[in-house]
């Protein structure tokens, strides 16, 4: 009998090929969230601008990565990651550092500047609409982190609202096979049926 507990491992993927560039998935967790102005847990990248079919957009966000780089980094220890493979953070431990910021290779990390000198406040990054240390659905963690969308069952508001569906999240196998089975129908014309009407 096998003892070992097989974890979902919750991931984002934006599959290039469907991406417009409408950043529908930034104004809505931006809206969602109450993020505050400069800080961006959501951005629409555009590899090859300009180059008449070769322009590749992706959103992008916190990764969420297995070993996360950040976590390592933080002389604090405010960042953690769930059974399900959601990397948090703690806002009440960060002291706005920095060094989560350099070791991130998805600039994941933000930080507000505020006062005349652009003083670096508590970090701030994409908790995949999973709140964070508060109770769940508290003020508290509304105030410090957003939506927990996921305790309610619900998929990111970034996934939710993008129009073309190029924004997946769930867990990296389903992920995965969706993307294979993407990648296979490529050009054979629609391989689902139509749903809604």
């Amino acid at each position: 009998m096998n003892n070992n507990v097989d974890f979902s491992r919750m991931k984002f993927y934006c599959d290039e090929n469907l991406c417009i560039d409408c950043n529908g998935c930034v104004v809505a967790c931006k809206e969602a969230h109450e993020v505050p102005v400069g800080v961006n847990r959501r951005k629409v990248i555009t590899v090859n601008e300009g180059i008449v079919g070769k322009e590749i957009s992706l959103s992008m966000a916190c990764m969420h990565c297995a070993d996360a780089p950040c976590q390592k980094v933080c002389p604090t220890d405010c960042f953690y990651i769930r059974t399900d493979g959601i990397v948090l953070h703690d806002k009440d431990k960060c002291i706005g550092c920095g060094y989560c910021l350099f070791a991130c290779p998805f600039g994941a990390p933000q930080f507000p500047k505020n006062g005349a000198f652009g003083t670096k406040g508590k970090m701030d990054k994409c908790t995949m609409c999973a709140g964070g240390p508060e109770e769940t659905n508290s003020p508290e963690e509304f105030h410090k982190y957003g939506q927990n969308r996921i305790s309610e069952g619900k998929v990111p508001m970034c996934a939710s609202m993008c129009s073309t569906k190029a924004l997946l999240v769930g867990d990296a196998n389903e992920v995965a096979l969706i993307k294979t089975y993407r990648a296979a129908s490529q050009g054979k014309g629609i391989s689902t049926e139509s749903y809604g009407w």
